[in-house]
């Protein structure tokens, strides 16, 4: 019994011991909940090196157009009339690709 007395106050305890590794569990949880979104919303293409341009909810009125040029992203967001911004504009027509590449605008 002497010796576990001993040894008890021998060995410093350290309650905020515990504590001081949170931070990197932390940090690994945020990397793996990140890597976890970009996986589940096919969002990869914003890590290539590579030009595109993505259309979300297409024909809906909330549609977005996200396009990557270089290192610069735009997103587009689809408004109505009633918007308070200065660049108005309304629909005029329909474009459709045709298998060959040739581009075909048809107007409203």
């Amino acid at each position: 019994m002497r010796r576990s007395k001993r040894f008890l106050q021998e060995e410093d305890i350290d309650p905020m011991a515990t504590v001081s590794n949170l931070f990197d569990v932390a940090m690994v949880f945020a990397l793996a909940l990140m890597v976890a979104l970009v996986a589940r919303y096919k969002m990869t293409e914003m890590f290539s090196k590579e030009d595109f341009t993505m259309v979300k909810n297409p024909g809906q009125e909330n549609m977005e157009i996200i396009t990557k040029k270089g290192e610069k992203i735009d997103t587009y967001k689809a408004s109505d009339e009633s918007s308070s911004s200065g660049n108005k504009g309304k629909r005029v027509g329909v474009a459709y690709q045709l298998d060959n590449g040739e581009i075909i605008y048809m107007p409203e």
